[in-house]
């Protein structure tokens, strides 16, 4: 008799995840090329917008380049915040509920910041989302600390709490809401005044907004953190075994605490500088980095650097479909989610068939 097991491969090298990695992304864009046949679209066209980004033969190509910074910093931030959280093995997969509390924290301030200079606004906004949405992963991790409970659950709640909270805010006129348009006869969320925006600097015609600079700043400081400070050396060894970070004389409970509300807060931090971006609030202002932030961190190994190349990467992949799809009336928004489902679908086989094999064992019979 044989029984199969699933074991981590002891050949783990780097090459074969690059292979296996690179097999997944062909085969996904195989089932890819065979639907927009089907619609009967060139594929070749297809992925070759999507993949410039629809720069190629654009008058306005910075307008691209704008675009996708605007999906790639708020994506940054949150794998970031969600990798730190699970180097901890802690998982926080509330991302989507902490972003939309900091959206709605910043554009209470955006909403009642009567004139206040821009600068002073935008920081205040950024400020109330980082606090508020760290509050929650606080709340969290003081329930896990105390009464051990699930963090998976918890969090995975308080997306949904926090999602109807902002779509009652979208749909309920009443005098005390402030975050409708007042000259809408439908309830629609307002817009944001011109000191509650995100600023940039100019480059030409491009403008290079202060975000990315603060994600670019943000990566560098995490990166610093979790590598070479004390606090960081914590977060692993109780990623490790937490048996053992108690035995070393580790405050874990303090350290889970701490560990999670900056995650939560740096969430916060992208919530507050999308919100300040767009303008305004939306049930729609996450555009799913909570859920996309989960796999792009684990795609990255949590490692700092590669999730920052990992961001971008499937940044391109987001902005790349949607300037693709505009130029067929055949696909629409619908279909690029497919092939962005697809692809993150076939890479994830494909890192698991580069860590893991499954080996045959032979069993003994009585006779």
């Amino acid at each position: 008799m044989s029984d199969f097991h699933l074991v981590r491969r002891a050949d783990h090298s780097l090459k074969r995840i690059v292979i296996c990695y690179i097999v997944g992304i062909l085969i996904s864009l195989f089932i890819g090329a065979l639907l927009l046949i089907g619609l009967g679209i060139n594929p070749l066209e297809y992925y070759k917008r999507m993949l410039t980004i629809g720069l190629i033969g654009n008058r306005y190509a910075y307008k691209c380049i704008e675009g996708l910074l605007k999906i790639f910093v708020p994506l940054l931030i949150t794998s970031l915040a969600l990798g730190m959280a699970f180097k901890m093995r802690f998982w926080n997969i509330g991302g989507e509920g902490e972003f939309l509390t900091g959206a709605v924290c910043a554009a209470i301030v955006a909403f009642n910041s009567n004139g206040m200079p821009k600068i002073v606004t935008i920081i205040l906004m950024c400020l109330a989302a980082s606090l508020s949405a760290g509050l929650i992963g606080l709340a969290v991790a003081a329930l896990k600390v105390r009464f051990n409970t699930n963090e998976t659950l918890m969090t995975l709640m308080i997306n949904y709490i926090v999602l109807y909270l902002v779509r009652y805010l979208g749909s309920t006129k009443a005098p005390w809401n402030f975050f409708l348009n007042p000259e809408s006869d439908r309830p629609i969320f307002g817009q944001f005044e011109e000191n509650c925006r995100m600023g940039g600097i100019k480059i030409g015609g491009f403008t290079l907004l202060h975000s990315v600079i603060v994600a670019v700043v943000i990566t560098i400081i995490v990166y610093i953190y979790l590598k070479y400070t004390k606090q960081g050396y914590e977060i692993s060894v109780i990623g490790d075994s937490s048996a053992t970070a108690k035995y070393a004389g580790m405050k874990v409970g303090w350290i889970v605490l701490r560990t999670m509300f900056i995650s939560a807060a740096l969430i916060g931090l992208a919530s507050g500088l999308a919100t300040a971006t767009a303008g305004t609030i939306s049930e729609n202002i996450t555009n799913n980095v909570g859920w996309t932030g989960v796999i792009v961190a684990w795609l990255a190994k949590l490692s700092v650097p590669a999730i920052l190349v990992t961001s971008l990467l499937i940044s391109v992949l987001q902005y790349g479909c949607q300037a693709a799809a505009t130029q067929y009336p055949a696909i629409d928004s619908n279909f690029a989610d497919l092939l962005q489902g697809i692809i993150l679908f076939s890479v994830l086989a494909a890192d698991f068939v580069a860590t893991f094999k499954i080996v045959r064992k032979e069993g003994k019979t009585n006779a």
